[in-house]
């Protein structure tokens, strides 16, 4: 037996022992997430007498409790996350919650506002060179055991060997408690129809090429699953599930085009099952480091078109964000939200995204709040969020007015809170005293079309939306004043704020409209709508277009009729009707290209044509 080894075997003692070194009066504290060392929690817990004055301190402690019980504890915590376990004792007042990124960890630790007597942590058997691994949780750990003044570490060789910055001397460490059990398996619970379709939304904004940062909520998890035709994602997270396994088999993370790390998965800690513990021992495709690098902002930022995924309880009318506080009690935590937010939107072709759902789950209370609630904390400021995301569709805020970003969030929240919603924004005067909301569902992502026109240019077709007025009035101003005749039937020299709602702020039965539009979602420009107005005595509907001139010649109109076309007949409508003036041949033959019958009146002010599918 070799010196190193031969030390080690002689600090092997029982958790009864070992929990003896923590003193009256200790900071103690506990590893992280699947590698909390159950056995010396529970011998700490067990001892008698109880060492007074102990404190113990963590990040996320799930494990401690099985299937999301109450933690019950002899001592006082200090939390920097509210997990289940931990929840009622904070409510209860017998643990703190501490506000923090966890980035800025190291900093507490130098200037001793963190002072880590001993450690208890879970890790690998020591190597031939007397290395332990810290397997699946490096996150805040390191930092701690780099200070931290006594060490007892359980030793379990079910815990995976991890590349990366993972590994501790094993001389470091004081005492060392033998365990072989199951490392901790956490799966996330089922979730229901409303957050698959948030995360179907989420999934609509990710593209090829990628480099993702998965928070832990059920919805960003859930989003996984719908990337499965994406390709060369790559992935620079606090923490990887066994989500990121599948994509992995299926051969859509590659690390391939990741400008950091290129070909690695980088990350912090790992919650999974036994499938991804086996898969990530001792593979060189993952690299475990510290939590304060992985999501240190300057370096989220050298991952080119970096996306920050992350879920918030709820959301107020300016775009401030609550992530820490749940019904009335603080639960989840600042964790690395702020930090890889900041490093994502620096990042080029980077995005920032949160999700939530729209209602609590009792669907009795908006989670799109005219204001948060007392006792709500802002996790992100408005002026720093960009992307929200419900199951009733996108919403982007970055750079957008009070007025504009209210309208967009009204637009995404529960339809029988919409009303409520902009009454309220009226009153406070973040909304026109004259707004109003007609559609009652959800955005129709599912109408979207990437469509090529005839020069090769490639625009979006999508559902218009009621915070499309002013790029509608924008698109008027584009127009000739004889497109504008052609167009209205009149001369104009402004459109109203009124009549360019009604060309977008509409209820998707009776009336319809898309706009095509150019750019990324985070600045698109429309350059041409199309739109339908429904009589539903003749079942026949009035069609009418608007085409900025750059792109006409191109076949926008075209692309545009045939998209109203493909709506109006899945929905059984007979065919449409346009009033066109003579002299505008080039409408007139959109006109008559619109269905196989064609019907044409003309006289010296109009053409009327009406066309059946």
């Amino acid at each position: 037996m070799t010196d190193t080894m031969s030390a080690y075997a002689d600090r092997i003692v029982t958790a009864a022992a070992a929990v003896e070194l923590v003193k009256p009066g200790a900071h103690v504290f506990l590893g992280t997430g699947c590698a909390t060392p159950l056995s010396l929690v529970t011998a700490l817990e067990a001892r008698r007498p109880s060492p007074p004055d102990v404190e113990l301190f963590h990040f996320l402690t799930s494990a401690l409790a099985e299937d999301g019980a109450a933690y019950d504890s002899r001592f006082r915590h200090r939390a920097f996350f509210v997990g289940s376990d931990m929840s009622s004792l904070v409510r209860s007042g017998a643990a703190e919650y501490v506000p923090i990124s966890l980035v800025q960890i190291p900093e507490l630790i130098a200037n001793g506002r963190i002072r880590p007597d001993v450690a208890l942590v879970q890790v690998t058997p020591p190597d031939a060179h007397g290395w332990v691994s810290l397997g699946v949780s490096v996150d805040i750990v390191m930092a701690i055991l780099r200070v931290a003044g006594t060490i007892i570490a359980e030793v379990n060789p079910r815990m995976p060997r991890t590349h990366g910055d993972t590994l501790i001397p094993a001389e470091r460490i004081a005492r060392f408690v033998q365990v072989e059990r199951e490392v901790t398996e956490y799966r996330h619970p089922p979730i229901d129809d409303i957050a698959e379709q948030v995360a179907r939304y989420v999934a609509d904004i990710i593209e090829d090429g990628a480099t993702l940062q998965i928070d832990l909520g059920r919805i960003p998890n859930e989003a996984l699953k719908h990337l499965k035709q994406r390709r060369n994602l790559g992935i620079h997270s606090n923490v990887i599930t066994d989500g990121v396994l599948e994509l992995i088999k299926a051969g859509v993370v590659t690390g391939a085009q990741k400008t950091l790390h290129p070909g690695r998965v980088v990350a912090s800690f790992c919650l999974g099952t036994r499938e991804l513990y086996d898969f990530i021992h001792d593979n060189p495709l993952f690299e475990f480091h510290p939590i304060e690098y992985v999501a240190d902002p300057a370096i989220v930022a050298r991952n080119h078109a970096m996306v920050s995924l992350s879920q918030a309880f709820a959301i107020d009318l300016t775009g401030q964000v609550c992530a820490d506080q749940f019904e009335g009690g603080f639960y989840g935590g600042v964790s690395t939200l702020p930090d890889f937010h900041r490093g994502a939107v620096r990042s080029p072709g980077g995005k920032s995204i949160i999700c939530l759902r729209s209602t609590t789950d009792d669907g009795e209370r908006s989670r799109i709040r005219f204001q948060l609630l007392s006792g709500e904390g802002v996790g992100l400021a408005r002026y720093d969020v960009h992307y929200i995301v419900t199951e009733f569709g996108i919403a982007y805020l970055f750079g957008k007015s009070m007025q504009e970003r209210a309208l967009a969030l009204i637009e995404i929240a529960h339809p029988k809170f919409r009303e409520q919603l902009v009454t309220q924004a009226r009153e406070a005067h973040l909304v026109r005293a004259d707004q109003k909301m007609m559609s009652p569902r959800q955005y129709l992502v599912e109408e979207e079309r990437v469509v090529d026109l005839a020069d090769q240019r490639r625009v979006l077709i999508r559902p218009a939306r009621a915070d499309d007025a002013m790029g509608l009035k924008d698109l008027f101003h584009a127009l000739s004043a004889q497109d504008v005749y052609t167009r209205f039937f009149r001369r104009m020299t402004s459109l109203p704020y009124e009549d360019a709602q009604r060309l977008c702020n509409v209820d998707f039965d009776r009336d319809v409209a898309f706009v095509a539009v150019e750019g990324p979602r985070e600045n698109e420009n429309i350059i041409g709508t199309g739109a339908y107005f429904l009589n539903p005595t003749t079942n026949y509907a009035e069609v009418a277009y608007m085409i900025a001139p750059a792109w006409q010649g191109c076949r926008l109109g075209g692309a545009l009729q045939k998209r109203l076309r493909e709506f109006a007949q899945a929905r059984r409508i007979k065919g449409f009707v346009a009033e066109v003036l003579p002299s505008n041949t080039k409408m007139i033959r959109l006109a008559r290209a619109a269905g196989d019958l064609i019907e044409q009146e003309d006289d010296e002010d109009e053409c009327r044509i009406k066309t059946t599918f």
